[in-house]
């Protein structure tokens, strides 16, 4: 058995894909037409951004509204001339376009990754995943198709980036594991949208593992099992039916009054952390919000939300009740 963080809850069991790291060496190298070179690279940005505002199109339709703002932060991200304007600006002085993408990226990610912030931290990954999309363009490598994994698939992978999570069918993925990533990084966060049971942080977790092999991932306690005997198999596949099960009878309370054995009448209130969450509370049945956790306000966003972007949020999420 492998441990790692619960980030959501349920059972899945299936057959794994690796989704393992591509190739994406290149030659360092000085160029002389500097002007064709930063054409090169503003195509392969523009190819990007025009994507990512596709992928946050189809985000928006089949999870929700909140979840495309991820994607939609990475094509600001590469937009903001701190950090474009530098990358010109190496490619002016003769570097090729791979060697000043890599170079300013990872110089971001170094900052990002290393600061005290958890909301600070996260953007670290956004800018990993903004560099990696945009150096497939320049070298001309095809993206994963995720979309195309068969019925009952366990994903395994380093980490699921917000363009990877895009992707995803749900009806074909029974579970996901990665190597990184915590409860409320964005891998998480897309996971839970989806209702996917998720492990992250498994250490090593790619190369202990193999095409095929059959996976349990159990979301809520945070634990993976690889090749299980049999007697550890039919315990979760009964495991997993009693979840489906449970949130099937949970339902059947929707609209009635909550009562006590002995008739005494209480309300239930839910810990929500975006206005999305309010929405998804009274669909449950909730009476009200006890906790609005509203650090998630600044931890999904791709900038610091304005006295204003708060005050809309709260009032969305009373609207809503």
């Amino acid at each position: 058995m492998y441990k790692g963080i619960a980030a959501s809850r349920g059972i899945g069991i299936g057959s794994i894909c690796r989704i393992v790291e591509q190739d994406l060496s290149f030659e360092t190298k000085m160029v002389s037409d500097t002007a064709a070179e930063k054409a090169r690279f503003q195509k392969a940005i523009d190819e990007f951004v025009e994507e990512t505002y596709e992928m946050a199109e189809d985000v928006k339709k089949n999870i929700g509204p909140k979840e495309s703002e991820i994607l939609l932060g990475h094509a600001v991200m590469i937009s903001d001339p701190s950090m474009s304007g530098e990358m010109f600006s190496m490619i002016e002085a003769g570097q090729c376009a791979e060697a000043a993408l890599t170079g300013v990226c990872d110089m971001f990610y170094s900052i990002f990754s290393t600061m005290d912030d958890e909301m600070m931290r996260q953007r670290a990954s956004d800018i990993a995943d903004v560099k990696v999309s945009i150096l497939k363009k320049l070298l001309g490598i095809k993206d994963i198709e995720i979309s195309k994994v068969a019925p009952g698939t366990v994903l395994v992978c380093k980490d699921l980036t917000p363009s990877m999570t895009s992707q995803i069918v749900k009806e074909n993925v029974a579970g996901i594991i990665t190597e990184i990533g915590g409860p409320t990084s964005h891998s998480a966060i897309l996971a839970r949208a989806l209702e996917i049971p998720a492990v992250l942080s498994v250490p090593g977790i790619v190369d202990l593992v193999e095409d095929k092999d059959t996976a349990i991932v159990d979301g809520t306690a945070g634990d993976v099992f690889i090749n299980p005997e049999g007697d550890v198999l039919s315990q979760y596949i009964i495991k997993r039916e009693n979840f489906i099960k449970k949130k099937a009878e949970l339902k059947k309370f929707i609209g009635k009054e909550t009562l006590t054995a002995d008739g005494d009448k209480l309300e239930i209130f839910c810990n929500i952390g975006t206005p999305k969450d309010a929405k998804k509370a009274m669909e449950c049945d909730g009476e009200g919000v006890g906790l609005f956790r509203s650090e998630f306000l600044f931890m999904d966003n791709t900038h610091l939300p304005t006295e204003e972007e708060q005050f809309e949020a709260y009032k969305e999420a009373l609207e809503t009740m």
